[in-house]
């Protein structure tokens, strides 16, 4: 987890980065980056801001990626972890529901009345046949 805290000029970020203060203003421009501005209009960059500058430059020199890639990259991956988060909420209210539906399974389960017997019906031994005597041979 990187810290979305503004505390780094644009020469400083930029030097921390690797890069030339000009990229991080291209960057911001492509909207690959948005550093926090000061009162007086100063940007400032966080450690997750550093961070993500750190991966456009792993995607565009080590992977032969250009900006437009980069940016599809970096919304791609944001897209998974926001994705991601939906799934563990949705898997949370899932086990959730199924809490609270063994719990009111189990409430009918107990207000059965147990003096209640459940009806058996009784088994009688099958009656003989009556022998037709017309065809019977005695």
């Amino acid at each position: 987890m990187t810290d979305d805290h503004p505390r780094y000029t644009i020469s400083i970020a930029a030097e921390l980065a690797g890069m030339h203060p000009q990229t991080l203003r291209v960057y911001e421009a492509r909207g690959l980056v948005r550093p926090r501005r000061t009162p007086g209009g100063t940007r400032r960059y966080s450690d997750a801001d550093l961070a993500k500058l750190r991966k456009i430059a792993a995607l565009t020199t080590e992977h032969g990626v250009n900006l437009t890639g980069a940016e599809l990259v970096l919304g791609l991956e944001q897209q998974v972890r926001e994705l991601t988060a939906l799934v563990s909420k949705l898997q949370a209210q899932l086990v959730q529901a199924a809490l609270e539906q063994k719990q009111a399974v189990e409430t009918v389960h107990r207000s059965y009345r147990r003096d209640l017997v459940p009806y058996i019906p009784p088994t009688h031994p099958t009656p003989r046949m009556k022998q037709d005597p017309w065809t019977s041979r005695s």
